[in-house]
């Protein structure tokens, strides 16, 4: 089932039935007036997250990207709206552009004043988009409300980092499990296979050279891709506890930004020949969020779909999508990247 509806999100929720959703995953506005978007004035206010939670089942999961100047505005509204605020995670890439003012150039160069503050400016390299993590109360304990509601809680195997080796056992287990280096010490205590891969991370870099170099090669063990894979992470895997590619390439898995889900900003390809959206989530980052958070054969929520990333993604893996949009342009081109033909979908994958 994939249902796209057209008009003011607020104004379209409200024809939701109640605890309808098992998950909402959302590229909601800034609030940054990006590009001079009329859109983009304000983050979504807490009337329009109340609206999300009534609709959600109890333990649903909200995730929200937010702007890094105005998360704190998003995450308040979410928690006022009657949201548990239960974690933050943070999309690291390193192909951000610095806008900032030189202070040096606004001032008359012919002066001392001006050569004082040569090397200063205004503003930061942009590195990193914050996810929102809430949750609608549970009722009753989890396990409770898991089985009566199949909500509540996050899908741990399902989104396991990939490793083509063992993760190395220590002497310390239980840390091991909490910091994520899951590998029981026999193998046998947990019931699980101790080679399916690293707990998932609140941290999601792109694979760029620029991110991965940032990160400690512990012994002397580098971060790098190994001969022949494709340079910029487009096609990187993030699924597979192999470590492959699309291509069949594998990432090596010995340094430490490998204990984390890479995936890059998305390609002409991932967006399409006709999307003139400026925000485009890729589809790879998506598909996990989806995933981490919506039970099997769940409905995926979208209230602000843009040109239905959300909804792609919530296909591909088998999720039932309720997409709000808008613009009209928008629905269309969302219409369009939703509405894949099975025969092709391996190429967006």
């Amino acid at each position: 089932m994939v249902e796209l509806l057209h008009g003011d999100c607020l104004e379209r929720l409200k024809e939701l039935l109640d605890c309808s959703v098992d998950a909402c995953v959302t590229d909601p506005p800034y609030g940054l007036s990006f590009m001079a978007k009329a859109w983009d004035y304000n983050v979504p206010q807490a009337e329009v997250w109340h609206e999300v939670l009534r609709v959600l089942k109890p333990g649903g999961h909200l995730l929200a990207f937010a702007g890094t100047r105005t998360q704190h505005r998003m995450a308040v509204q979410i928690e006022d709206a009657g949201f548990e605020i239960r974690d933050m995670i943070a999309w690291v890439y390193g192909s951000g552009f610095p806008k900032s003012l030189d202070v040096s150039k606004a001032i008359h160069k012919a002066t001392d004043a001006a050569k004082q503050w040569s090397g200063w400016g205004t503003a930061l390299k942009p590195a990193l988009e914050p996810i929102t993590v809430a949750r609608k109360p549970l009722i009753g304990t989890v396990a409770e409300n898991v089985l009566r509601h199949g909500t509540g809680a996050v899908n741990i195997d399902g989104c396991r980092v990939g490793t083509t080796k063992n993760v190395p056992a220590s002497p310390r287990g239980q840390q091991d499990r909490i910091y994520g280096r899951y590998k029981p010490q026999t193998g046998l205590e947990s019931g699980h296979d101790p080679n399916i891969g690293r707990w998932p991370a609140n941290l999601i870099h792109d694979g760029s050279d620029e991110v991965v170099g940032l990160f400690p090669s512990p012994h002397g063990a580098g971060a790098k891709r190994e001969a022949g894979q494709v340079k910029h992470g487009n096609h990187s895997s993030m699924f597979g506890i192999n470590g492959h590619d699309s291509n069949g390439m594998r990432y090596g898995d010995t340094g430490s930004a490998a204990r984390f889900f890479y995936c890059a900003k998305a390609s002409k390809v991932d967006r399409g020949a006709d999307n003139l959206h400026p925000t485009v989530k890729p589809t790879k980052l998506m598909r996990y969020l989806c995933r981490l958070v919506t039970p099997p054969g769940g409905v995926v929520l979208d209230p602000y779909m843009g040109s239905g990333s959300t909804g792609k993604a919530a296909v591909l893996e088998g999720f039932r999508f309720i997409g709000i949009e808008r613009e009209a342009e928008y629905l269309e081109i969302a219409r369009g990247r939703i509405a894949v033909p099975e025969h092709t979908q391996g190429t967006f994958l």
